[in-house]
């Protein structure tokens, strides 16, 4: 009686510590090419003696001064940059005005007192995690190259004897302005609107489809039902695992209609959640809880009584930590990047997100979770089908439990 429950247990807790709390501890250190737009603006023309602008010297400066491998710097133009922000690509902006070179240079002349100014875009729909990281980095890398710009103006003013005031304001010459790149909702809870709601889909989906396989065993007599002191065993039902599986599946899709609706209405005319495209985000919804509705019935069919437990790893267990939605997929380690590929929660989540925020585009993550959906639903229906028609052509039919 305590062998078995107290290992498995022991076991759950120590994964889910593993899982919950290893991709959390260091995302600086597990920074792996965080995708940020570096835009270089600066018309020029260059300082005397210099062959680059101040703009191109300090976009380098700024890659340079940030650790190999951490941040994905896209040199892309304005236009560019306002697509990739409005389709949930980058995490953010640095962007280099126009007249940066003008504006650096005019501070050698005796009436300089205004450094120039950098402007550091976010993207709060890929979260307000995602966003505060790529804007401390991209704040962080563009003081730096100020400094390294600093040194060199410096050096070139002491030569000319400049004075004291004009050596310091060289010495550190650009000042950094953040912005919203691509505002969201003033309900969109700074961008985790959608990590909750889809994390309100699975959880509904996963408790539902428990829920059904646990009241159709009851009613075609196969557990007991027991409510607080009232228990009842109902006569069993002599039906294969095929059919009693496809029964569930039925009631799962069904009942999905109406949960998926409460979860949707109760959010946004509620509560008043920011969300558009509102048929759209009904029918990605019933699809994303009917998908994980399926797999949960396939698990339970093929593994029995632990099939709540695998399940429960499956789609909460593994899915949250790799969802991507909270903490961006590039600061975590390589392991939960691997299950990013396949777990339900960060498909759903980034076409959810996409739906929300970006305006329902597909290349801001929809189309993928479409197609991941369609590859959930389709494999819950064979493993499902065919655990249970191998367990029917082996004769290992279900227990009927013999009369008192």
């Amino acid at each position: 009686m305590w062998l078995v429950p107290t290992i498995l247990s022991a076991l759950v807790a120590l994964f889910l510590s593993l899982l919950y709390m290893g991709g959390i501890l260091n995302l600086r250190g597990n920074l792996h090419h965080l995708p940020i737009a570096l835009v270089d603006t600066d018309q020029g023309p260059s300082l005397p003696g210099q062959r680059q602008t101040l703009g191109e010297q300090l976009s380098r400066a700024v890659i340079a001064s940030t650790p190999a491998g951490t941040v994905q710097w896209r040199r892309i133009d304005q236009a560019q940059m306002q697509d990739q922000l409005a389709s949930g690509k980058i995490y953010g902006a640095l962007i280099v005005p126009a007249d940066f070179t003008a504006s650096v240079a005019a501070l050698t002349t005796p009436r300089a007192a205004v450094r120039p100014a950098l402007t550091v875009l976010t993207n709060p729909g890929l979260g307000s995690l995602g966003s505060s990281l790529a804007s401390q980095i991209t704040q962080g890398a563009a003081h730096q190259a100020s400094l390294t710009i600093g040194r060199q103006l410096t050096a070139q003013a002491t030569g000319k004897g400049s004075d004291t005031r004009l050596r310091v304001l060289l010495a550190d010459p650009v000042t950094v302005a953040t912005q919203v790149g691509r505002p969201i909702g003033r309900h969109s809870g700074v961008g985790l609107t959608a990590f909750y709601y889809t994390l309100l889909l699975v959880l509904g989906a996963f408790v539902g489809g428990n829920v059904i396989n646990n009241g159709v065993d009851a009613g075609l007599g196969y557990t007991d039902n027991e409510i607080g002191p009232w228990h009842s065993r109902r006569p069993t039902v002599p039906i294969s695992r095929t059919q009693t599986l496809l029964l569930k599946m039925l009631m799962t899709a069904g009942i999905a209609v109406l949960t998926t609706s409460l979860i949707l209405i109760t959010t946004v005319a509620i509560l008043g959640m920011d969300a558009s495209h509102l048929p759209l985000l009904w029918a990605f919804s019933f699809c994303a809880s009917l998908a994980v509705g399926l797999g949960v019935q396939a698990i339970n069919a093929a593994f029995g009584g632990i099939g709540q437990v695998v399940s429960m790893f499956v789609f909460i267990a593994l899915a949250l930590p790799s969802s991507g939605a909270t903490v961006p997929l590039q600061a975590v380690p390589v392991f939960y990047r691997f299950l990013a590929l396949f777990e339900p929660m960060r498909q759903l989540s980034d076409g959810v997100r996409a739906i929300l925020y970006f305006d329902a585009r597909a290349d801001a993550g929809l189309s993928r979770g479409w197609s991941m959906i369609a590859i959930g639903i389709a494999t819950a229906l064979l493993f499902g089908f065919a655990m249970t028609r191998y367990y029917d052509r082996k004769g290992l039919h279900r227990l009927t439990p013999r009369a008192a």
